[in-house]
């Protein structure tokens, strides 16, 4: 029964021997792994929360800078809103002013048209004043050498006779036209006053 009590023994004891072995292998295990394993993964999770913080921070400095841009972009918009306003409004002044100038000139234009078509027509109107004048003249020449019988020939005689005679006319038409009396007055010439 030695026997089997030798070999009855507890399947849930270990052997010293074992235990041993495994205790030294436990602490070589561990030695290792604290050098060595350990030391690393702590870097590692180190690293990684740096990095995870780093790029918490990074990502807030971006945030802050994109909405520092956003602002500035607002800014840059709203003042280049005012400056287009600004140049808008100096545009339709500059427009309106240039209106102004072109009807301004326009007026003078017409005016000097106006004041050379009364200057044209004065002198073209002087011009058949003239013209009737000379024919008046040579028909009261005409007619008056018939009343006569005679002939009117001497030009200087019977020019200064037409000149007075249509002098008087002219005054006698300016008078009527001043008084406003439309009456005729009979031509007597000089000679026979």
């Amino acid at each position: 029964m030695n026997i089997l009590a030798a070999e009855a023994h507890n399947p849930l004891i270990p052997p010293v021997g074992e235990i041993i072995v495994g205790i030294i292998a436990f602490g070589i295990l561990y030695f290792v792994l604290a050098k060595f394993v350990f030391p690393q993964m702590e870097k590692t999770f180190v690293a990684r929360r740096e990095a995870i913080e780093g790029g918490i921070e990074r990502a807030e400095d971006m945030q802050a800078e994109a909405k520092a841009a956003l602002d500035q972009y607002r800014a840059q918009l709203a003042e280049a809103r005012t400056e287009a306003a600004q140049i808008r409004d100096a545009a339709r002044a500059e427009g309106q002013q240039i209106l102004e100038e072109l009807r301004t000139q326009a007026q003078e234009e017409s005016a000097r048209i106006v004041a050379r078509g009364e200057e044209q027509l004065a002198a073209n109107r002087q011009q058949v004043v003239n013209q009737l004048r000379g024919q008046i003249g040579q028909l009261a020449v005409d007619l008056a050498g018939r009343v006569v019988g005679e002939s009117l020939a001497e030009d200087a005689r019977r020019s200064g006779t037409v000149d007075r005679f249509l002098d008087q006319l002219d005054g006698m038409s300016s008078a009527t036209a001043g008084d406003g009396r439309g009456g005729a007055s009979a031509y007597v010439p000089q000679g026979e006053r």
